[in-house]
């Protein structure tokens, strides 16, 4: 067995059946294809390369034919490569590729140049349909250059995606594997969520003691980020609202910023267009049930040896998004509870439920905030209560799948696609949030 498909479907098999053509353009960021294949095929993806002689000179056929398990196209022939991988009929890619895609090849695109095999193949897909996905790498300044952005601001017009990486030391970088790959899970997504509104909130309060000190609840965030993802490779439109957090939030994901109960609801409140909206709530964070005056400045410790709080109830949250997010939305509160039975673990979480109006509760143990396995109970309005147990990717993955259902049996499937790169339209920044949008864009 080739080693490529020992890996394949490994983290996830959200694009088991997919085929994924990957273009490599002669950018000496070609040395990351071989990674981006890779992580491809950790997804389930079949995937084939076709590279430029440019690219040729900078990583070897040898080793993208290691990557992807088979040859690699490097030039056209009798067999009308880009025609039998990309032309209608069977066997016709899904998606096609193009990392890295340098200011050379973006400019013949954008102009119908076909003088390499890339652009030989880009030409057929955007012919026939076939959804594109340019993940550019160049100087900074060939990034700057108005006739390279005006290429790019042309493809963008015909539908295609284009996925930005970083801008550092002078370069416009290749986005990481990792970043392509949840761009093409993301583009693929045909299940329950795709195109539909998802919100996380994720993460702990803190409630100011003063302005240095606060008290919180303890929660790493990791079961909200790992839904939030896992709702994104499903092709949803998440927004992660966001606490204090000890994991590191991936560009893709939409954030909003909260600290204190008093902020989330705040948020809640001008945030009501996208609740609304919203398919589905997620509310894994750690919420403070108590509240404080906080006292301006510091607390000095010098003078007060010893300190009192005087502490009151918080107000709620759930009721408070039930109302702004009423069904068909699915609410889902996350129950947390010390060293309970299960018997105890289900009479809270029922007990939540009824109080709060949620559609579902996740019930689980303080020991599993910082474990990377789960063991979660899932009780719905309707139907038995069923434990998920694993990695907490893959616990979040069958939750959301499960509520997908629920969704599609309540309100029908998901709307139809507004058009290639719908979902990664150009948005903007503001204080207080940290969206994908300006880093993939696709037709506006």
């Amino acid at each position: 067995m080739h080693p490529s498909r020992a890996i394949r479907g490994r983290t996830t098999r959200l694009l088991e059946g997919r085929r994924v053509l990957v273009g490599v353009s002669g950018s000496i960021a070609a040395v990351e294809a071989p990674r981006i294949v890779r992580e491809l095929l950790r997804h389930g993806a079949e995937v084939r390369a076709v590279m430029s002689p440019e690219a040729t000179r900078i990583i070897t056929p040898e080793a993208m034919e290691f990557a992807t398990g088979h040859p690699p196209v490097v030039q056209l022939t009798g067999n009308v490569e880009h025609v039998t991988l990309l032309g209608p009929g069977e066997g016709q890619a899904d998606l096609y590729v193009i990392a890295p895609a340098t200011a050379n090849t973006i400019s013949k695109i954008a102009h119908g140049i076909d003088d390499t095999p890339v652009t030989s193949f880009a030409s057929v897909a955007l012919g026939g349909h076939v959804p594109v996905l340019l993940v550019p790498a160049m100087h900074g300044f060939m990034a700057e250059n108005p006739a390279v952005r005006e290429s790019l601001e042309k493809l963008r017009s015909w539908g295609v995606d284009v996925l930005l990486g970083a801008a550092t030391e002078g370069e416009a970088k290749i986005a990481a594997p990792d970043e392509v790959a949840a761009a093409v899970l993301h583009r693929l997504a045909r299940g329950a969520l795709a195109r539909r509104r998802v919100v996380v909130v994720g993460g702990s309060s803190r409630e100011a003691i003063d302005e240095v000190r606060s008290i919180a609840n303890e929660s790493s965030g990791g079961t909200a980020l790992a839904l939030a993802n896992q709702a994104y490779y499903r092709g949803a439109v998440v927004e992660l609202w966001a606490g204090a957090l000890e994991v590191a939030v991936p560009s893709w994901l939409e954030v909003h910023r909260w600290r204190s109960v008093a902020e989330l609801l705040a948020l809640a409140r001008a945030r009501r267009a996208s609740l609304r909206s919203a398919a589905a709530v997620l509310v894994p964070a750690a919420l403070s049930d108590y509240t404080l005056d906080p006292q301006r400045g510091k607390i000095s410790s010098r003078d007060r040896p010893t300190l009192r709080l005087a502490l009151a109830s918080a107000p709620k949250v759930l009721p408070e998004l039930r109302r702004l997010a009423p069904p068909p939305a699915r609410l889902v509160g996350f129950k947390l509870l010390a060293g309970g039975s299960a018997e105890a673990l289900e009479r809270e979480g029922r007990r939540l439920r009824e109080e709060s109006g949620a559609d579902w509760v996740v019930a689980n143990d303080v020991a599993n905030v910082r474990a990377r396995e789960s063991a979660v109970l899932v009780l719905a309005q309707d139907g038995p209560r069923r434990w998920l147990r694993g990695p907490k990717e893959e616990v979040a993955g069958k939750l959301l799948d499960d509520l997908g259902r629920e969704i599609v049996d309540a309100v029908g499937p998901p709307p139809s696609a507004g058009g290639a790169g719908a979902a990664g339209r150009a948005r903007s920044r503001s204080p207080g949030r940290r969206r994908a949008g300006p880093r993939l864009a696709g037709a506006a």
